[in-house]
């Protein structure tokens, strides 16, 4: 199938049957389809929160209480649940740990290639950081790793809903995510769809193309 093909199938799912696993060779590949996930500059201002037991989905679920409880059946019957955070800064520090895997790796040339690269990503940062909007323009590249996602787990067959309706405030506490410097954004419920789900029937709906394309 073409990459069209599984965009036209995949949906986003609104009730999960949970007494069925995603094969953890699928998920392994998701999650790998994650962290190669492209970003400005290569910075990978991202971090993933991966629940798969009853009891890591519990505290997700605890983002998914009052004005989201709507969310909560689908974080605790789906297969597994991926939290993705931004980087609430890119310091010093997280940019040459990202300079050396590009080193170990063999992205470099030489030591001019390198300081190339490390000038590059730093002037990005730089400016970023002058504008405020550090956390903002990491949260963008985030969603490149979402878009990456779902499109991936449509491949795989798999159901997927992604959740920015969830008290992000809640999962920072829970997960101790400011001490390590993040931010939690959006989750991503995985599994298989109910035969409760009404929206698995209902057809793809979007705006045609003359009105989302402009040919120059």
């Amino acid at each position: 199938m073409s990459p069209v093909s599984f965009a036209r199938q995949r949906y986003t799912t609104k009730a999960y049957d949970a007494s069925r696993q995603v094969d953890q060779a699928i998920i392994d590949e998701l999650l790998e389809l994650l962290r190669l996930s492209p970003s400005s500059v290569n910075s990978q201002p991202w971090h993933f929160v991966v629940a798969s037991t009853a009891e890591g989905k519990a505290r997700l679920a605890k983002g998914a209480q009052s004005g989201f409880a709507y969310n909560q059946p689908k974080i605790l019957n789906a297969s597994h649940v991926i939290l993705i955070c931004a980087r609430r800064d890119l310091d010093d520090a997280y940019l040459a740990d990202v300079l050396q895997q590009e080193a170990d790796d063999g992205r470099f040339r030489d030591d001019a290639a390198r300081t190339t690269q490390h000038n590059t990503r730093s002037s990005y940062v730089e400016l970023h950081r002058g504008l405020g909007d550090i956390p903002h323009w990491a949260e963008k590249q985030a969603y490149l790793a979402l878009g990456t996602l779902l499109l991936g787990a449509a491949a795989k067959g798999v159901d997927a809903t992604p959740m920015e309706g969830i008290d992000r405030e809640a999962l920072d506490e829970e997960l101790g995510l400011a001490a390590q410097g993040l931010s939690s954004m959006v989750a991503v419920a995985l599994g298989y769809h109910s035969d409760g789900d009404f929206n698995a029937a209902l057809p793809k709906s979007r705006l045609p193309a003359e009105r989302v394309f402009t040919h120059l």
